[in-house]
């Protein structure tokens, strides 16, 4: 494992794109979260993101994993492109002759995949934590380190991504091409969720229930949107009444699904490099 992964980040070590998208993917978070700490006046208003409960504890584990998780397309974009530039450089042929494996070129890439994606849960935790601790109104041990799933969903939500990512720049070869697949992909899921709860099930609970299943579906449904809950703490804080039906909780279920889905485009991608003549 460590001499696949030595092998692939010594041919990302000379991509000045990754680095600047890995540099960015990292940054940014650490910026907007500057940000959110930061008083501003506006036109005599006091502007205070921070006091608005984000970095609570233990919501900013929600908050935080769901949020910095839209960035995951930077990382997206290195994935792709490493796989494009195995076959617009030659290094995918070269590493056959050299005397890898199919299997081992497969795995060097998946463990990159949960290389870039343990790397990514580790800095959310890290920036979290900070956070946290800065501007949290509960400190309590037992309450920081509890809602910790939110952190293994999205590093699932990761790995099953990435490995989405992965599959196609096996599949089309070229890193626009692939994304733009997936844009597609991604339109083609919309439609079928509108067809589905206007046409067949007739309710969202319906459609949701099928859509799930979906890989790019089932990857966003690991970490559901937390700006409801926030606005219900706060709304609890005040004695107000709300709409608390939403369910927050990562799903054993909803882990499978995507956990399969990781298994089937790992094995097509093995699969598609075994069947096509290099």
């Amino acid at each position: 494992m460590l001499r696949l992964l030595n092998i692939e980040f010594h041919k990302l070590r000379y991509s000045k794109s990754t680095k600047i998208l890995t540099l960015i993917y990292f940054i940014l978070p650490l910026f907007i979260a500057l940000l959110a700490s930061i008083d501003f006046n506006f036109i005599g208003f006091n502007i205070h993101v921070a006091d608005q409960g984000i970095f609570n504890f233990p919501y900013i584990w929600h908050f935080n994993s769901f949020i910095i998780s839209y960035l995951k397309l930077f990382l997206a974009i290195v994935i792709v492109s490493m796989m494009s530039n195995e076959y617009s450089n030659r290094t995918l042929k070269q590493n056959l002759i050299d005397g890898m494996s199919k299997k081992e070129f497969i795995l060097s890439k998946f463990y990159t995949v949960l290389a870039f994606s343990a790397a990514s849960t580790v800095f959310v935790f890290l920036l979290s934590m900070i956070l946290g601790l800065s501007f949290s109104d509960y400190t309590e041990f037992s309450i920081i380190f509890s809602e910790l799933e939110f952190l293994l969903a999205y590093f699932i939500k990761l790995v099953g991504f990435f490995s989405f990512c992965m599959f196609l720049g096996i599949l089309v070869k070229r890193s626009a091409f692939a994304l733009g697949f997936l844009f597609v992909w991604w339109i083609i899921e919309k439609i079928v969720h509108v067809v589905v709860r206007f046409k067949i099930t007739h309710t969202d609970s319906g459609a949701d229930s099928v859509m799930q299943f979906f890989p790019l579906e089932a990857t966003y449904n690991l970490i559901k949107q937390p700006v409801t809950r926030l606005n219900f703490i706060q709304s609890a804080a005040n004695q107000l009444q709300t709409d608390i039906s939403t369910d927050y909780a990562v799903h054993w279920y909803s882990v499978l699904i995507v956990l399969v889905w990781t298994t089937i485009f790992v094995w097509g991608s093995y699969a598609l490099l075994k069947k096509r003549d290099l």
